[in-house]
């Protein structure tokens, strides 16, 4: 069954509050997490699986490509995030334990990377309601070389400096500095030291509805196989949505 330019317009980008709602139900809290997310909306929760759903998690081109190929000739997808270099398929509560079984018997299972199956007993790290920003408000140039150098607010008087408001001769030019004391650190041009932190996970097909439709064993099993006959790309330009669809005979 192939997508339509209308599925574009279903296409859920943000967790919604029914959404919200779905994946809090996971919790053995859900008004916990609720009550997390309304203090930090951009903030991923851990939640249990084996109970609203559980995760497939895929090596990212494979996993795209399953997911490319369940919305070019199956049913869709339900939510689906990704994280770490992975694509993390959620599926029906048992999937998890029934699919790495189905996989067994098909002779393309060498083909496909080893995928990691999250039932119950298990938990993931769910992204947030809404992704970060990626370009927070900066701070004023010189408010911020204020605060990286230690620069004192206008008309304050520097360490060292009497009232007459004459310098005193610093400890360079007194010769006081011992040898081994430190140098000051001078920041490195063209950036800070700190090193880029790792992307967060972000939604890939956020959860749109409180009872999102979730593919089942059989169905990641169709797509698995026929993705690892997939000798090339097979990303889509394809919008997708949670939606449930029928399978096709």
């Amino acid at each position: 069954m192939s997508r339509t330019p209308q599925d574009s317009l279903h296409a859920a980008v943000f967790v919604t509050p029914a959404g919200a709602d779905w994946l809090a139900s996971a919790s053995a809290s859900p008004r916990g997490v609720q009550a997390l997310w309304a203090g930090a909306p951009t903030a991923p929760v851990t939640l249990p699986c084996g109970t609203a759903f559980d995760v497939i998690s895929m090596d990212a081109l494979f996993g795209r490509r399953v997911v490319g190929r369940l919305w070019t000739d199956g049913p869709g997808t339900g939510p689906v995030a990704a994280q770490g270099g992975r694509v993390m398929l959620f599926a029906t509560p048992g999937t998890a334990q029934r699919l790495p079984a189905l996989l067994g018997w098909e002779e393309w299972r060498a083909a496909a990377p080893p995928l990691l199956c999250y039932g119950r007993g298990d938990a993931v790290t769910v992204p947030p309601l809404f992704p970060p920003d990626p370009d927070p408000p900066a701070t004023a140039p010189l408010e911020q070389e204020a605060l990286e150098y230690g620069a004192q607010e206008p008309g304050a008087r520097e360490p060292g400096t009497p009232e007459s408001g004459v310098p005193e001769p610093s400890a360079m030019e007194s010769g006081a500095v011992e040898s081994g004391a430190p140098e000051p650190a001078v920041p490195e041009p063209g950036g800070t030291r700190e090193s880029t932190p790792a992307p967060s996970p972000r939604w890939l097909v956020a959860p749109d509805v409180r009872n999102p439709w979730l593919p089942g064993p059989e169905v990641l099993l169709w797509a698995c196989v026929r993705a690892a006959r997939t000798a090339g790309n097979d990303l889509v330009g394809t919008a997708v949505t949670s939606a449930p669809a029928v399978f096709p005979s």
